[in-house]
């Protein structure tokens, strides 16, 4: 599982206990204006039968956990999930990362939140233009 905030104009995904030596990884920080979309993921893409892609680096224990960098169909996506009902997924744009693929504790709330500092963010680049 993951922590998301947004501090400032950046988004910071924090990875949780265990699930740092799954995946790899401890934090991902990027910019709010690289954020395209934050949606619930589509059941389809979280469930465990479905081929994640590439793991490098990373864990996939079916029914159990996807965690890390995989590959697939030329795109690089971070997951990390256990439970899919409580995934979403990041899409961005000149990132490291073209999604993420978390789980989090309050989807809905998530959502809610990394939409509203986006739309923030961009209506301030906006203002500016």
């Amino acid at each position: 599982m993951v922590d998301v905030n947004v501090v400032g104009d950046k988004l910071s995904v924090r990875v949780l206990g265990l699930h740092q030596f799954w995946a790899l990884k401890k934090r991902i920080e990027l910019p709010l204006a690289h954020v395209v979309r934050a949606q619930s993921a589509d059941p389809s893409m979280t469930t465990w039968g479905w081929w994640k892609g590439w793991r490098c680096p990373g864990t996939y224990l079916p029914g159990v956990i996807v965690a890390g960098t995989f590959y697939c169909r030329g795109q690089r996506i971070f997951w990390d999930v256990c439970n899919p009902r409580n995934a979403i997924v990041i899409e961005l744009k000149e990132e490291r990362y073209q999604k993420l693929i978390i789980e989090v504790a309050s989807p809905a709330a998530t959502i809610e939140v990394i939409r509203k500092a986006v739309d923030s963010v961009r209506r301030l680049a906006g203002s500016y233009v």
